[in-house]
């Protein structure tokens, strides 16, 4: 398989980056917050957990997830900004990426989720109340996982080919009792229709228990999920106007209505079969020490039994990633030196995102919104208007710094030059 359309190309922050800033001053991590981004329609990517989405950025899928008790759904990783954290900027969560291919066929993460509230006031006050000087309070010091009362929340994906791709997600309750989950996988079109109203918009609807999609570039998906009884939400990724800046209310369902219906029980979208963002919604009591896993197909072909072959490929497409790495680590003699190796290659194949950044038009505004502030014409990045990006990037890290500079593509390509020398030299170009 040569075709990357779909890969890992979802950052794991839009909230708090220098291309979402609209301020005068250019403070970017105050602009936009981790609160405001459950509401916010972003204007130049978007966000999840272990997410996917094409290299253009048209439709994106990630799985989010509920614990019953927390004050919000988890469709993000938490963290802290550059002026809230005593070291600077720092995400709060425990993640890992685990195997990756540099084709994307197969990819494979384990996220970390607390059963009892995530604290997120807490981690934000002790970490304001330290120095420079003392050591930063991580979320493994709240006692959060103190006794095992967590999920391992296995996210997997495996590609028939570029436009069939298979999705199995896996929640382990590592606690000795019974604990309840709440699977939302989650998939929607970045907002482009916003700011480009010439843009034919999206359709998402639900016929039959399939989530047909459409959108001018791509054509036709379908989202097949292996569950009998699950309920969908569909709403609109727009921003709600109302939440953040007091504005009118949406009578049509906003980004954070899914978020609205579960955790607070409202009914706005419970009868809407259309829009341009759906979640569905199963929720599991797991068993202590036992594992639930759900399974979803995201497709451009027609299918219908999805989940027939389902398993096959999985198994074929794990066998093709130890084939992969088998003929690369001839070199390496221990089995240990050989999974070090094979998961820090899974992450900097995990940290290829979707970059898009017009600097002229970021400073001169959009249609129909308000123009950005005279100040930023004499700002951060106003003497580079010639930057048009819109690619797959090589980032640091895909939370911490989700933006690209020389200097890291030119370390990321030597490693990139072993497992994919025609992504190392696009990078250098």
């Amino acid at each position: 398989m040569d075709s990357k359309t779909w890969g890992p190309y979802l950052s794991d922050r839009q909230w708090g980056t220098i291309r979402e800033d609209y301020s005068a001053e250019g403070e970017a991590w105050r602009y936009t917050t981790h609160d405001m981004a459950r509401s916010k329609a972003w204007r130049w990517g978007e966000e999840g957990i272990g997410g996917i989405s094409d290299d253009r950025q048209y439709l994106c899928f990630a799985p989010a997830f509920w614990n019953g008790v927390d004050s919000i759904i988890k469709e993000r990783y938490f963290g802290l900004t550059n002026a809230e954290g005593n070291h600077g900027e720092d995400v709060k969560e425990l993640y890992y990426f685990l195997d990756n291919t540099p084709d994307h066929s197969y990819m494979k993460m384990l996220y970390k989720y607390p059963q009892n509230a995530f604290p997120y006031e807490e981690l934000l006050r002790v970490n304001g109340e330290r120095n420079r000087l003392e050591g930063e309070y991580e979320i493994l010091d709240t006692g959060l996982f103190d006794n095992n009362a967590y999920f391992d929340i296995f996210i997997v994906y495996a590609k028939a080919d570029d436009g069939d791709i298979l999705i199995n997600i896996t929640a382990f309750n590592r606690y000795t009792e019974s604990a309840t989950l709440y699977f939302l996988p989650t998939i929607w079109f970045r907002n482009r229709w916003t700011f480009h109203p010439e843009i034919p918009k999206p359709t998402l609807s639900l016929n039959n228990g399939v989530l047909n999609l459409n959108q001018v570039d791509l054509g036709n998906y379908y989202l097949h999920l292996d569950y009998n009884g699950a309920d969908w939400l569909l709403t609109e990724n727009e921003t709600n106007f109302h939440r953040l800046y007091n504005g009118d209310k949406s009578h049509n369902g906003t980004k954070c209505s899914i978020n609205d219906a579960i955790v607070n029980g409202n009914e706005t979208i419970k009868n809407k079969t259309s829009g341009t963002k759906a979640a569905a919604v199963i929720q599991k009591e797991i068993d202590g020490n036992s594992s639930i896993s759900i399974r979803l197909r995201l497709t451009n072909k027609q299918n219908s039994k999805p989940f027939k072959d389902f398993d096959a490929i999985f198994v074929e497409k794990i066998n093709e990633a130890n084939n992969f790495y088998a003929k690369l680590q001839t070199n390496l003699k221990t089995e240990e030196h050989k999974n070090i190796q094979r998961q820090a290659y899974a992450g900097m194949l995990w940290s290829k995102q979707y970059f898009r950044y017009d600097v002229h038009l970021w400073l001169t505004g959009d249609v129909n919104q308000p123009p950005p502030p005279k100040e930023r014409w004499h700002g951060r990045n106003s003497d580079w208007q010639h930057v048009k990006a819109s690619d797959i990037i090589s980032m640091p890290d895909t939370w911490e710094y989700p933006w690209f500079a020389a200097w890291d593509l030119a370390f990321h390509s030597i490693v990139f030059a072993r497992i994919d020398p025609d992504f190392a030299k696009h990078q250098i170009e």
